[in-house]
């Protein structure tokens, strides 16, 4: 079987999956996250393959719908590339892809696996989580957990450790302070900063109109 026919594969197998999935994690972002991939791979010494599978599997099985188990998602991933007859040394580097892609992943100690293939997929995955799809998504998911939108006698905790980040039922708002503002400088790729900046500005707006309207200001 061709590389090609394998991503196809991949597309169709991720569709079925994510059938149904919560809207910030669904196909859609899936696609988009294996866009930009794409489009930041053009710019990169990566194996393109790699980058291309790693994308469309990321999410594949995200921990926080089931149970905080991270090893779903690997083992989901794996089953259906080894069906595929992916090389084995793939299979590896897609599976610790999934492992290290996520920003909880950063808050925890130890030596963490690192590729320029991750680092195009994080980039991707990151830049998906910011700007004007990633406000609409964090408010998506905090409608998803019934959160309030904003509290201001919840401080945002800005030291969170990964147990805390994963077990948070903070307000919405909090989520940009704890994450989606420090994403910008987090990026790995010269595109991924590039484009990360204008989200961020972007964000950062809708931040401050958001909290003048909160508080009655205008």
């Amino acid at each position: 079987m061709n590389e090609n026919q394998i991503i196809e594969n991949t597309i169709a197998f991720v569709k079925k999956t994510l059938a149904g999935a919560e809207g910030g994690h669904d196909w859609f972002h899936i696609e988009r996250v294996y866009k930009n991939a794409l489009l930041i791979a053009k710019d990169e010494n990566v194996d393109v393959f790699i980058v291309s599978l790693g994308a469309l599997l990321h999410d594949i099985a995200d921990a926080k719908f089931y149970n905080g188990d991270e090893t779903v998602g690997p083992k989901m991933a794996r089953k259906f590339l080894e069906y595929q007859k992916v090389k084995e040394v793939i299979i590896i580097h897609i599976e610790n892809i999934i492992n290290n892609i996520s920003f909880k992943t950063s808050l925890s100690e130890g030596e963490k696996f690192t590729s320029p293939e991750l680092d195009v997929i994080q980039d991707a995955d990151r830049l998906d989580a910011i700007g004007a799809v990633g406000i609409a998504r964090c408010f998506n998911y905090g409608g998803f957990k019934n959160r309030a939108l904003y509290d201001p006698e919840i401080a945002p905790n800005l030291k969170m450790t990964k147990a805390e980040y994963k077990n948070s039922t903070a307000p919405t708002i909090n989520h940009f302070y704890e994450k989606l503002l420090l994403l910008k400088d987090k990026m790995n790729t010269k595109a991924g900063k590039r484009i990360a900046k204008d989200r961020h500005n972007y964000m950062q707006s809708f931040l401050d109109q958001f909290l003048n309207e909160f508080n009655g200001f205008k």
